[in-house]
């Protein structure tokens, strides 16, 4: 059995694609982009605080800092940036802290604004209701069926 698992994983790996390198030697093809790193700089301090600036050769850029926050947690701030693959600078700024993940960039949505105005009913029943309930709390009310009959509920 181990010699049949043995000359699977040979035989994969004899299959596997390859290329000639510039040398000469046989390569595994992985199809992937060769990018040089430009810039790679981290420090990282004892108490906690660090720093680091990365960018590469293709645009990829990326800056973080980051010091101990509360009980275990982590506050960092830093950016990044690349081009998407349609050709858009993409950059996006963060913060992430004890309120979570902040980032900031024009290319996140935002909501849309509220789709249409409260119509004047539903906010004349809001205001009825918080009538109903100041009165109750000043002791004017005392149940339900001292209520105004501006609105009939279904029995």
């Amino acid at each position: 059995m181990k010699f049949v698992v043995l000359s699977l994983v040979v035989a994969g790996v004899f299959a596997a694609p390859q290329y000639e390198s510039e040398q000469g030697q046989a390569r595994f093809d992985d199809s992937r982009e060769h990018v040089p790193i430009l810039k790679d700089e981290r420090v990282i301090e004892n108490d906690g605080r660090y720093n680091f600036d990365v960018a590469t050769g293709n645009g990829i850029v990326v800056s973080e800092s980051g010091s101990p926050g509360a009980v275990g947690s982590i506050n960092s701030a830093g950016s990044f940036a690349y081009t998407a693959p349609d050709g858009t600078p993409v950059e996006v700024k963060f913060i992430a802290d004890e309120n979570g993940y902040q980032p900031q960039s024009d290319l996140l949505p935002v909501p849309p604004a509220f789709p249409h105005p409260i119509p004047q009913f539903v906010l004349d029943q809001i205001a009825f209701a918080e009538q109903q309930e100041a009165a109750r709390a000043r002791g004017e009310l005392r149940d339900s069926s001292q209520t105004s009959d501006r609105y009939d509920a279904p029995q």
